[in-house]
């Protein structure tokens, strides 16, 4: 008699109702195969424990886009338009000279000090100023230039109490006999040039067929609207956000690489996958980050106190006065210095109740308290002020006790350049982007998939990859009106 193997329907009895190998059905072995008979309460939606984890923003709040179709990036801003030094020496005091040395250089500072400049000194130190006229101009061997004035006073200089060095010396307008030529020289405008290059950034994604094909019990969603139980949807989604976060988080934290000696990273750049020793064509540039701009060409504002009183902010103040005096500004600050301006605007809310305006933001109260902002207004300048998420969130800067970066002011609006393509001024916002791009390709934000997988019919490999790139650079313009606030 024949016989089959196996005998479906045979169960040995078990003394007590258990769970065995012998008496269920297991579709698969190891710990979970409790799941297989007891069907367990799973909850099909992710918990966002972190809330929305995406950064972006700042620049499409305060910036624009522009395409660029070069390496470089360059732009001229304007200098000074009235004559002044700093840092004037007078020469010999006490022996009767009326000699002022100023520090100029050919190729950078030059004079711009004519005879019959009327001109007035001051002390810095002391706040003792002094009038005069510019008798003669005579350039010296030393990268210096010395100027002949005297004062409207009998007295010489130095007796009037006028220190040594360290003076500021400017030229308020100018003093002519009747019958005489209008000067002996002209001025022409200088303007000072600044660059930056692009950087590209790229990201990807990669997931063979099979697993794209796979069916999960929890079913995902993402913070673009993405949902569905394909556990890949969820990867794909979250590498296109972090990609777009790092589009802004270059541009405010990217540095050039300037660093010299045998560690410097010019020296050292082929030990990076992709790039050559220094003096070869794919040395690594890095490109000039928000905070590296400001660093370098703004203003830095150490240890701000504001639940001490208004002076730390009055003097911000009063240094903005100095540069271009923009009436709107926008600051974004981490949680530790918004609470120090909340204290600031407690003390004082009283001489501020009709002071609060939000001309950024049309006049709309409602309008600014969407966007999370606060406005205020202190002297001849309005300020809107909101908690900057990328300062506090703790996979980034707020992940560390103390965070040498506070905040940072940033001017509203648009400054006026020389482009040199077109030979004219422009109006560019203070803060924006300039990204590669020509008829033939456009590197502002390229995404592509390649395999076979996922609509893509580009290689024999069974696999969807999604590929993402850029190429751009910040271009930061009128940074001594910028604010870094930093501990």
């Amino acid at each position: 008699m024949g016989s089959i193997s196996p005998v479906f329907g045979s169960i040995v009895p078990s003394p007590k109702q258990q769970t065995l190998a012998s008496n269920y059905l297991a579709f698969n072995g190891g710990a979970n195969d409790f799941a297989q008979q007891y069907l367990p309460e799973i909850y099909e939606q992710e918990v966002e424990r972190y809330g929305n984890r995406t950064l972006s923003g700042f620049l499409r709040m305060v910036g624009a886009e522009m395409p660029m179709t070069s390496d470089q990036v360059i732009w001229s801003e304007q200098n000074r338009l009235h004559i002044s030094y700093d840092n004037v020496n007078l020469v010999g005091p006490g022996a009767g000279t009326d000699i002022f040395n100023i520090p100029t250089n050919a190729g950078t500072i030059q004079n711009a000090i004519a005879p019959n400049d009327t001109i007035v000194v001051m002390n810095p130190a002391t706040g003792v100023t002094i009038k005069g006229i510019v008798g003669a101009v005579a350039v010296q061997g030393n990268n210096t230039t010395n100027v002949t004035c005297y004062p409207f006073s009998l007295n010489s200089w130095d007796t009037l109490g006028i220190a040594n060095n360290g003076l500021k010396l400017f030229v308020y307008g100018s003093l002519f006999a009747k019958g005489t030529g209008s000067g002996s020289f002209s001025i022409e405008p200088q303007f000072t040039q600044f660059s930056n290059q692009p950087i590209i950034i790229k990201d990807r994604y990669a997931i063979n067929g099979s697993d794209m094909a796979q069916i999960g019990w929890v079913e995902v969603a993402t913070e673009d609207g993405t949902s569905g139980y394909l556990w890949y949807l969820k990867s794909e989604s979250e590498t296109r956000l972090r990609f777009d976060d790092y589009l802004e988080m270059a541009m405010i934290e990217a540095e050039k690489a300037t660093g010299a000696g045998g560690k410097s990273f010019a020296a050292n750049s082929a030990n990076v996958p992709g790039f050559t020793a220094a003096g070869g064509n794919a040395v690594a540039h890095g490109s000039e980050g928000l905070f590296a701009a400001i660093e370098a060409r703004g203003n830095v504002f150490s240890g701000f106190a504001g639940a001490t009183g208004i002076s730390d902010f009055d003097s911000v103040l009063k240094n903005l006065d100095t540069q271009g005096a923009i009436e709107e500004n926008m600051l974004f600050l981490n949680r530790d210095m918004d609470l120090e301006f909340d204290d600031m605007l407690a003390q004082i809310s009283s001489g501020l109740s009709g002071g609060v305006a939000y001309g950024l933001f049309e006049n709309s109260e409602d309008m600014a308290l969407n966007l999370g902002f606060s406005g205020f207004r202190r002297g001849s300048y309005d300020f809107y002020k909101t908690s900057w998420k990328y300062l506090n969130d703790a996979s980034t800067r707020g992940a560390v006790a103390v965070n040498n970066i506070d905040g940072v002011l940033v001017p509203a609006g648009t400054s006026t350049v020389y482009d040199q393509v077109l030979g004219t001024n422009i109006r560019r916002p203070f803060l924006h982007v300039r990204y590669r791009a020509s008829q033939s390709d456009d590197r502002r934000y390229k995404n592509w998939v390649t395999g076979t997988a996922g609509g893509a019919f580009t290689s024999e490999i069974d696999e969807m990859v999604v590929n993402f790139l850029s190429e751009r650079c910040l271009v930061v313009q009128a940074a001594n009106n910028f604010v870094l606030f930093k501990n």
